[in-house]
């Protein structure tokens, strides 16, 4: 891969990273997340193996599902609470779609099978950047 676009890659996966961390609405926190999810994959596929192609598209369905869980989560919130703060998460369905959302992302028990094998498709330095890097925003 061409260092400038990888370079470009790892600072969107930090400016996802900062968004996120620095967002008081969810639209913005969820912007973050899909930026930085948005970069990884390219990292994921770089090496023309069907291995990786696969651990690329797991990780894609995965991130894309609990990003929709999250939106629809703050989605639920706003319309009971009339705000999209993220410290205003007061109504019962939201908090728990939430968790699991996050636990999805995170790669947590029991939302956790995507993980092993999306690590076994990937080189070393990206399997380090998944599961470090890629664990602080959510």
């Amino acid at each position: 891969m061409n260092p400038y676009i990888m370079s470009i890659l790892m600072c969107n996966l930090a400016l996802g990273a900062i968004i996120t961390a620095a967002s008081y609405h969810w639209f913005l926190a969820w912007v973050g997340l899909e930026l930085n999810t948005l970069a990884i994959i390219p990292i994921l596929a770089k090496h023309h193996h069907p291995r990786a192609t696969e651990a690329a598209t797991k990780y894609f369905i995965i991130q894309a599902t609990a990003s929709s869980i999250i939106l629809f989560s703050s989605i639920i919130n706003a319309w009971y609470t009339g705000t999209w703060d993220i410290t205003q998460l007061t109504t019962q369905p939201a908090p728990t779609m939430l968790l699991i959302a996050l636990t999805m992302k995170l790669g947590l028990a029991p939302m956790h099978f995507w993980l092993p094998e999306v690590m076994q498709g990937t080189d070393t330095t990206t399997a380090f950047i998944v599961a470090t890097w890629q664990k602080l925003p959510p």
